[in-house]
């Protein structure tokens, strides 16, 4: 499979319908309200402790890709993928407004990291997302998309407020 440089995977567009995936920046006004939110929820289900949500400093790391979903401009949904090393890769910071949900933006969005993360060559991708009922939603997602149960891994470490996923990449 061949690679893209991280030029052309800035250009690289996702369409589901009227909405556009694309690489964004953090920093802007919609995106960091929207940030803020996921922030909040994320403070509202786990302690603190167990919330490893990635502000707006985390964002910026340059081993972190950022991306959103806009339908006909609007921000609907961000994702970002995070590389733990040359063969792993971590899906971060998913959310997706109340009012896209249930509408295949979400799925696009697990899709197209995981588009990029084929074209960077990783072996694996996988995430940490929350055990409470709050986030059955996020687990079924995905789980659809592929993702399995794992163990921790990274810096993670075994919480029973997280769930750990994992994706082998062929």
């Amino acid at each position: 499979m061949a690679t893209v440089s991280r030029a052309e995977e800035v250009r690289r567009l996702h369409r589901l319908g009227h909405v556009l995936i694309a690489a964004d920046d953090p920093r802007a006004e919609d995106v960091r309200a929207l940030l803020a939110l996921h922030l909040a929820f994320n403070h509202e289900q786990s302690p603190p402790e167990d919330v490893h949500a990635l502000d707006l400093e985390g964002q910026l790391d340059p081993a972190v890709a950022f991306f959103s979903a806009r339908a006909d401009g609007r921000l609907v949904a961000i994702g970002a993928l995070k590389e733990l090393d040359r063969h792993h890769a971590e899906v971060k910071s998913m959310h997706t407004v109340e009012a896209a949900r249930r509408q295949g933006v979400a799925r696009a969005m697990v899709d197209h990291l995981v588009a990029i993360a084929r074209s960077r060559a990783y072996q694996q991708v996988s995430l940490e997302t929350g055990a409470s009922d709050a986030y059955a939603p996020a687990r079924s997602l995905y789980a659809g998309a592929g993702f399995v149960t794992c163990g921790p891994f990274g810096s993670y470490a075994a919480s029973p407020n997280s769930e750990f996923m994992t994706l082998l990449l062929g």
